[in-house]
């Protein structure tokens, strides 16, 4: 199978490290994911595999993103612009432009999707939802 952009698994692996690094860091992100991340290290390999699956097309991940961020209670649609410009900062500090851009684009494909899913649907009389 053809990957859709050219990476290696290592380099997936290393922004995958070093994304997590900052958000640990970060005053907002920091926090949601402390709320549920005990082993970061297992956390980091399991998204790896996320992103060796949607870039590489290996079947190295099973699970429900859209499930999980739901169930964990605290992720909201808004979290989502801070999440992906730490993302875009550090796909542009670990790979050549082109391949971050391939990568920042599917990573926003899939951040709007997500947080879309997050959007509580509106009640009949309701305000509309609010999109970001």
């Amino acid at each position: 199978m053809l990957a859709r952009f050219a990476i290696e698994a290592e380099e997936i692996e290393q922004v995958t490290r070093a994304f997590y690094a900052k958000v640990r860091a970060h005053p907002v992100l920091g926090p949601v994911f402390a709320a549920h991340v005990e082993d970061w290290h297992s956390h980091e390999a399991k998204i790896a595999g996320f992103w060796r699956n949607a870039i590489l097309l290996e079947r190295s991940y099973s699970g429900n993103p859209m499930q999980v961020h739901k169930a964990a209670g605290n992720v909201r649609a808004e979290h989502f612009p801070e999440w992906l410009a730490l993302f875009d900062e550090t796909l542009a500090e670990h790979l050549l432009p082109d391949v971050a851009s391939a990568w920042s684009a599917l990573a926003h494909r899939i951040g709007r999707g997500l947080a879309l899913g997050l959007i509580p649907v509106a009640k009949a009389g309701g305000p509309p939802p609010r999109f970001i």
